[in-house]
């Protein structure tokens, strides 16, 4: 899985490939009316470091910030009212249930008795307290292309895109070795003239050594941290780095690597469906870092100083430990789901996605099963740039067999935005499409809870998804009787306009200038998910 956009590793790696080697539109709104118009809006300064943690919650014309008017809503249209708890699926790599700030936010099984070793509602799962542990006690995992090309070359066009796009993705890790570890070795050249691990960028200046190499690697850090900005903290973030591209050619693309043997089933039959455990953060609470982060966009706790705000306070978290630290296994996702929705999940956060999904009907059907019981599957991109509307593209799971026509009415898939409005707002990293991508909701510098009571900026498709699904469950709680689908439309209709253009994709070319297109080839809205809207246009809704 790619889910993690790590906060500078494109600024960095794209300043050593190539070192080494105002105004904008916004929309205006007047008490209890859709935020729709257009209005010119001149940028204000750099955020505070209190509204960078929230600045998802922000609104574009009060702050000049494209949030998405989470605070506007509670003040204006929320004072006063009363939802209804809503179960919220996040099935990911786990979630630190224990956490300081989603206290009082964990689902717990109300048929189940904790501790006694019984299967006490009878559905296959013992002890099943907050949730389920598809993996066990598996974290690391091959990518799905790899799990596909250490079969017998079948001659299938599957096989040879495997093996095609493997062959990619191993000589770009080896790259991106190569350059993690001069980078480390600037940065260990760098501590030790300066005697210390953790440097900012005026320590740069005192450094007076004529060493070749100092000098050298003291410029590079130099331009680093200009183009990174002044929060880099180069021991933290390079070690992001390193782990990131050692973690690709070490599991996910080491075809000698079996991460599955210690789960003890079969992954290939979907009728072998009773495996696992209920230890939700799996085996290794750290390696949770990524469901904890995503259940904290949602639910962590509003208003108590710690961290930053959830999207809504009025939720249950029910864990799905079903994605590890590469791709996740169709089996695995469609039992999730159905887990998901048999223990009454009304919106599922589906932070995860592949490039090729072998058992997809497992998925499909599990799909179907969800919307049949009126659960809204909330799906992130991906974050590769791409536009997967292209058939070489496809970002699994999704909800159109022939990448086309779409066969179910409560998925609804998240691009990204950055907190800068105008031109560039959609992330770099982000995938795109006109056809299979819905909505764009804030996916960069996004400030949540991470495991052992611990906080962190992350970015990525995977962080827009739980603020869309935060969104949705805002909804869900103070209109219980809108359906899923609804809620669906309710999330793309009321959307704040992106501008009329704007740059899709990353560019290969650090010196070329990026070229922006029409808004309407982003996705189907060429919108923005905005809180306040979504709750007017549901409260009307409602009374139809």
């Amino acid at each position: 899985m790619s889910h993690i956009k790590p906060l500078k590793l494109s600024a960095f790696a794209l300043l050593v490939l190539a070192g080494c080697s105002a105004t904008m539109q916004a929309q205006v709104s007047t008490s209890k009316e859709l935020i729709i118009a257009p209005l010119a809006v001149v940028k204000k300064a750099p955020l505070s470091e209190n509204d960078l943690k929230r600045w998802s919650h922000l609104d574009l014309i009060k702050d000049s910030i494209p949030g998405m008017s989470v605070d506007k809503a509670y003040a204006e249209l929320l004072q006063g009212k009363t939802g209804q708890k809503v179960i919220v699926g996040i099935v990911d790599s786990g979630v630190d249930i224990e956490h300081e700030d989603l206290k009082g936010m964990i689902w717990t099984n109300p048929k189940e008795i904790a501790g006694n070793g019984i299967d006490d509602d009878k559905n296959g799962f013992i002890d099943d307290v907050h949730g389920w542990n598809f993996l066990g006690n598996a974290v690391a995992e091959n990518l799905e292309m790899t799990r596909i090309i250490k079969k017998k070359d079948d001659g299938s066009a599957e096989y040879k895109n495997a093996l095609a796009q493997y062959n990619e993705k191993y000589e770009k890790a080896l790259k991106d070795k190569e350059q993690v570890d001069f980078l480390l070795n600037v940065h260990n050249t760098i501590k030790k003239e300066l005697n210390k691990t953790t440097y900012k960028i005026e320590d740069l200046s005192t450094i007076t050594s004529t060493d070749p190499k100092v000098t050298r690697d003291k410029m590079i850090m130099t331009q680093i941290f200009t183009n990174a900005g002044s929060k880099f903290d180069p021991e933290a973030e390079l070690e992001d780095y390193r782990e990131q591209v050692y973690d690709q050619l070490n599991y996910n693309l080491n075809k000698e690597f079996d991460g599955r043997k210690v789960v003890g089933d079969n992954p290939d039959d979907i009728k072998n469906n009773y495996y696992g455990n209920n230890i939700v953060f799996g085996p290794d609470k750290e390696k949770a870092l990524h469901g904890t982060h995503v259940a904290g966009i949602i639910a962590q706790v509003r208003g108590n100083n710690l961290g930053g705000d959830g999207i809504t306070n009025n939720v249950e978290i029910l864990t799905v430990r079903a994605v590890p630290d590469g791709d996740e296994y169709d089996k695995d996702i469609a039992l999730a789901i159905r887990y998901a929705v048999d223990n009454g999940a009304k919106v599922i956060n589906g932070s995860f996605g592949k490039s090729f999904s072998p058992h997809k009907q497992w998925v499909y059907d599990a799909i179907k099963y969800a919307a049949k019981k009126d659960v809204l599957i909330v799906h992130a991109a991906g974050n590769d740039g791409y536009n997967i509307d292209e058939t070489k593209n496809i970002n699994y799971p999704n909800d159109s067999q022939d990448n086309i026509k779409e066969f179910a009415d409560n998925v609804i898939t998240i691009g990204a935005i950055n907190k800068q409005y105008g031109e560039t707002v959609v992330a770099g990293f982000s995938n795109f499409g006109k056809i299979n991508v819905d909505v764009f909701a804030p996916g960069e510098e996004i400030y949540a809870t991470v495991p052992n009571n611990k906080y962190k900026y992350l970015q990525g498709t995977s962080m827009a998804s739980p603020n869309a699904a935060g969104v949705a469950a805002l909804i869900r709680s103070y209109y219980p009787k809108l359906k899923a689908s609804q809620v669906k439309q309710i999330l793309m209709d009321s959307g704040v306009a992106l501008p009329a253009k704007v740059v899709l994709g990353e560019s290969e070319d650090p010196n070329k200038e990026p070229v922006a297109v029409s808004s309407a080839e982003s996705s189907k809205t060429a919108k923005i998910v905005n809180a306040y809207n979504a709750l007017l246009m549901a409260e009307k809704m409602s009374k139809k």
